[in-house]
């Protein structure tokens, strides 16, 4: 297992402590700046792998910046601590955005990503509970993140738990049959301590969900299904922010964050073919400049 960093720490809790305390436009702009050394970080690490997935880490970076600057209940310094959060990558193949999220919040040295799928690294394409601290659940075959999640959620139910279960998926992973099993199961259950994000960019490996096995109408699917829906878009932070609060109606929540694949850099947004592509030596600097 790897080791915390604890000035890592300090910094990501004093950052943390200043955009809770922000409001509007300054807190959006702090949110940005870590959501852009984020996106910046994936790229380099992309590169030097010779692998990824970039535009699916880059759809997803904000959703993340929110949650693990602004809502969830976390320790680094204690990645067991009991009563924390519990929080489920379910498109695992987007590790290299989580690593990077991670990474700043002082769960393992920034140093580490240099290492990011490299031979023996415990930084491997998909997450390892078992080598990474703050991986709560292996995940990388999709459709099993929101069953655990479900899992995580009655057991925090039966133990009178404050903690809250947070899982984001990937909108192809929506195509999954136990996906569905598991939205049932937590509406039955009326697991008001679950929220799901979907990561909606349309794109999934090879074309357009909606080419591939059409999801919508999306939003009205989960809310036969038993849950409190809330739509919005995923690269706005207060529309984010405001999104996370607990449920309002007892009902497990989902939020749809309509985002774009690849977003951030120009020559990668909405282009499936990055889905699983690494950008050349003079795409890595105009990303680069782009994201500064």
């Amino acid at each position: 297992m790897m080791d915390k960093d604890v000035s890592q720490i300090g910094r990501w809790q004093e950052e943390r402590d200043r955009i809770r305390a922000a409001e509007g436009p300054q807190r959006d702009s702090l949110l940005h700046e870590r959501a852009q050394w984020t996106r910046r970080s994936i790229v380099t690490m992309i590169q030097k792998a010779k692998a990824g997935h970039i535009g699916g880490d880059f759809s997803v970076t904000d959703i993340l910046t929110v949650l693990f600057n602004d809502v969830l209940r976390i320790d680094p310094a204690d990645p067991a601590w009991a009563e924390r959060d519990r929080f489920i990558l379910s498109k695992g193949h987007c590790a290299a955005a989580l690593y990077s999220t991670l990474a700043w919040c002082g769960f393992f040295s920034p140093s580490e990503l240099d290492t990011f799928m490299a031979p023996l690294s415990p930084l491997n394409g998909h997450p390892n509970r078992r080598k990474v601290p703050g991986v709560e659940t292996n995940t990388g075959p999709l459709g099993h993140g929101l069953p655990i999640g479900v899992g995580a959620a009655i057991a925090a139910r039966l133990t009178h738990g404050p903690e809250r279960v947070f899982v984001v998926l990937g909108d192809g992973e929506m195509q999954e049959g136990s996906n569905w099993e598991a939205l049932m199961s937590a509406a039955h259950y009326r697991l008001d301590n679950l929220t799901i994000t979907i990561d909606r960019n349309r794109l999934q490996q090879g074309a357009g969900t909606e080419e591939t096995n059409s999801l919508d109408p999306l939003p009205e699917k989960l809310d036969a299904f038993g849950w409190e829906v809330r739509e919005i878009d995923g690269h706005d932070y207060a529309a984010l922010i405001q999104a996370y609060r607990p449920s309002m109606s007892g009902r497990p929540v989902a939020v749809i964050a309509n985002t774009v694949k690849g977003k951030g850099v120009s020559f990668i947004e909405n282009r499936v073919e990055w889905h699983h592509k690494v950008p050349d030596a003079a795409q890595v600097e105009l990303a680069l400049e782009e994201l500064a």
